[in-house]
């Protein structure tokens, strides 16, 4: 077969290209490199199954620092955050030299009343001290005794009472009160003629009769100075006879504190 130069020449160089080849893989340790690439997976769905959904990754959880223990012992007890201290609300107070004015529970009469007597006294409106703050509340009682009484012994003259108050009642609860009575809305009134009034006048009587039978030395007399002793028997009694002082219920009793009054807040 007659091979032309051009056949020759190709012939020539693959075996340069085949020899240079050997020499290469002798230089790499004899071993052959897989260059091919890996062929890529489908992500194609297969017949009727749903290709699955990538999933997100979940945040990494917090991790709650590892508490040290040690053989035999246990882990201390965490401190617990001290509370604040609590302040205490200032105390209610009125201030001595306070004026209230109260209304008195009962009618009081030189007439029927002794020394010792309890009274009463109804407090009107309520008390506040100087923040605003309620103190004593409306409808707080007030209690004391009668220590003097006395009717006046004659016309225009001045009948007495005298009251003293010593504790004051609300709230279900009884509190110390140190006061003195300032005024009392009390007014005089006459009893009439009484039985002692009446034995004035028969004695007064008695004294005119005898005088005119003495005088006249006759019935007539008599009679004259009867009528004369009665009428100044009657002057006598009205002149004589009592002047009751009263304090009716609903009077005004006005008190003065002569020492603070105090309570504790809410109480």
């Amino acid at each position: 077969m007659k091979i032309d130069r051009l056949t020759l020449s190709a012939l020539a160089g693959v075996a340069l290209l085949a020899a240079c080849g050997g020499e290469r893989n002798q230089a790499s340790g004899g071993e052959e490199r897989d260059l091919s690439l890996a062929p890529a997976e489908s992500i194609a769905p297969m017949g009727d199954i749903p290709a699955a959904q990538p999933q997100r990754p979940e945040p990494p959880r917090a991790q709650q620092p590892a508490v040290p223990r040690t053989t035999g012992q246990t882990a201390p007890p965490q401190r617990q955050p001290e509370a604040a201290p609590r302040t205490q609300p200032a105390p209610l107070s009125l201030a001595e030299g306070t004026v209230i004015e109260l209304w008195a529970a009962d009618t009081l009469t030189s007439r029927h009343n002794k020394k010792g007597d309890e009274v009463r006294a109804v407090l009107p409106a309520a008390l506040k001290d100087s923040r605003g703050r309620e103190v004593i509340p409306e409808g707080a009682i007030f209690i004391g005794t009668i220590t003097d009484i006395a009717p006046a012994e004659s016309p225009g003259g001045e009948g007495r009472i005298v009251l003293a108050f010593d504790r004051v009642e609300f709230g279900g609860r009884t509190y110390p009160v140190s006061a003195r009575v300032e005024d009392l809305g009390t007014y005089m009134k006459g009893r009439g003629i009484t039985a002692g009034d009446a034995a004035k006048v028969g004695a007064g009587a008695v004294v005119g009769g005898v005088a005119g039978r003495i005088i006249g030395r006759n019935t007539k007399g008599a009679v004259i100075g009867a009528a004369a002793g009665a009428a100044a028997g009657a002057g006598i009694a009205a002149a004589t006879r009592d002047i009751d002082i009263i304090l009716p219920a609903g009077a005004l009793v006005k008190l003065v504190l002569t020492a603070p009054f105090v309570r504790e807040a809410g109480s």
